[in-house]
């Protein structure tokens, strides 16, 4: 199936910091009068530096053709760097992003890493703010959310001085 690659004045959006919306997916279907529109199929979306891929990503726009709500399901990963500078990558089977709110909301297997420490995070629902730069997670049926550290000594270890 031939990509397409969709140029529809209500979802390529010039946001007021001058990012451009692009959405690149097999298959585009919408309803201007409800605000929806759906893409299928290898659906790749990117704002700035921030990118999300999925099998389905359904937009939802506000009467002014604003995003308001992305709601990504299948096979999601992501990238996406905050207003801080700090960049995250990772994977989950849905994740909703509220621009108004500037959080991704990611869940169900969710593996979330930090690039710029190595910091991971493993659970069912995490949430990040790419304003305030932080995080949150919860795991569900029982299972422990998981963090995972990349540690640096801070001292050089000291020389044995047996002979």
């Amino acid at each position: 199936m031939i990509r397409k690659l969709i140029f529809l004045a209500p979802l390529v959006l010039t946001l007021s910091w001058g990012e451009e919306l692009k959405v690149i997916s097999d298959n585009f279907k919408g309803d201007q009068q409800k605000g929806i529109s759906i893409f299928t199929g290898n659906v790749k979306v990117t704002k700035g530096m921030d990118e999300l891929n999925a099998t389905k990503v359904t937009i939802y726009t506000d009467k002014d053709r604003k995003p308001v709500k992305y709601f990504a399901e299948g096979d999601v990963s992501f990238y996406i760097v905050t207003e801080m500078k700090e960049r995250y990558k990772g994977k989950s089977q849905t994740a909703i992003y509220l621009p108004d709110e500037s959080e991704y909301h990611f869940y169900k297997k969710v593996d979330l890493i930090r690039l710029d420490d190595f910091r991971r995070v493993k659970g069912d629902k995490v949430v990040v703010n790419t304003i305030q730069g932080n995080a949150s997670a919860e795991s569900a049926n029982n299972e422990p959310v998981v963090m995972t550290f990349t540690l640096q000594d801070q001292k050089p270890k000291a020389k044995s001085t047996a002979k």
